[in-house]
């Protein structure tokens, strides 16, 4: 069972110990699954020690609390488990010796097994030690608050064995609200009109770049002709991925007009990238600025705003 955390440094995949810790297993997945970590920060990083996180509103919840029950729960400590590099264990609250709300932690080193019996071990990071490493080399204050917010962006239940509990409902990921965004140190140490202003310019030249091309081998009758705002362009995707694959992980974003994975017309082989047209160019933007790098069946995909303004017909010979 695993969760893909992505955050602002890369993408980390947690594998889970159901077996031995259930009851926290399932208050993870349920937290991944409302969103609850989305736009928190690693608010707490020692390096060669430990990378804090999971705290949306100084102090955390569980999953119980959050549908109205107790907002904290008693340790699951298997002896088995021991604390190594990648470790992902609950961090304990005030509240009581041993109880864990929505607050976990990473460890960053080997040799911490003076932590074992004390904090429960639910998972062990299997992908993305190189990410791990960027979090561990974060330069903090004395407090150990990281300078550059490092933010989980977004999490994705990769494998689910949990029922959901009554009351739980799974929005569609949210966009971070203005209180939350200025509760953040910017990850790039600017401000967020220079961030949004530097990355509008940065996209305009791109696509007037792509369009001149475009135009010159035949895509475009002409350059400034303006492309859909409501198809992306995926790519580097895994031959073994196919179109319903795509439309399960991007429908979260809004509702899907038609997801085509583009096929060789001779032998029906994948060409490894696709075109997905939502209903609403803002779903589709939402998608371009998350889904970027995501991993989809062992495969880190690319995502794009399509350059094509040709039927999807089209779709079989052109990419972007």
């Amino acid at each position: 069972m695993s969760v893909l955390v992505e955050t602002s440094v890369g993408d980390l995949v947690i594998d889970l110990y159901t077996k031995e810790a259930p009851r926290t297993c399932m208050n993870f997945l349920k937290l991944c699954k409302i969103k609850y970590y989305n736009y928190t920060a690693f608010h707490r990083i020692e390096r060669g020690f430990i990378a804090q996180a999971g705290d949306p509103s100084g102090g955390g919840q569980s999953i119980y609390g959050v549908l109205g029950g107790e907002p904290f729960f008693p340790a699951e400590i298997h002896p088995k488990l021991k604390h190594k590099r990648g470790t992902v264990s609950m961090a304990v609250t005030g509240e009581g010796p041993g109880v864990s709300g929505s607050q976990f932690f990473i460890t960053l080193a080997d040799d911490l097994d003076y932590l074992d019996g004390r904090y429960t071990i639910f998972g062990q990071v299997a992908e993305g030690l190189d990410v791990l490493e960027m979090i561990n080399s974060a330069l903090c204050d004395d407090k150990y608050r990281p300078l550059r917010d490092i933010l989980i962006r977004h999490t994705i239940i990769l494998d689910d064995p949990y029922p959901d509990p009554p009351g739980l409902e799974a929005p569609r990921s949210p966009l971070p609200s203005e209180e939350r965004l200025a509760e953040i140190a910017m990850e790039a140490g600017t401000d967020l009109e220079q961030v949004s202003e530097s990355e509008s310019a940065r996209r305009e030249r791109e696509a007037r770049a792509q369009a001149l091309t475009l135009e010159m081998i035949g895509d475009l009758p002409f350059a400034e002709v303006k492309p859909p705002e409501n198809i992306l362009f995926v790519c580097k995707l895994n031959p073994v991925t196919r179109d319903d694959d795509l439309e399960t992980i991007f429908t979260r974003f809004g509702k899907i007009l038609s997801c085509q994975v583009v096929r060789d017309s001779v032998s029906g082989d994948s060409l490894g990238y696709a075109f997905i047209e939502f209903d609403q160019k803002e779903a589709c933007e939402e998608a371009y600025f998350k889904m970027d790098n995501v991993l989809i069946d062992d495969r880190r995909i690319h995502v794009d705003f399509s350059q094509s303004v040709k039927s999807s017909a089209g779709y079989q010979t052109r990419s972007p």
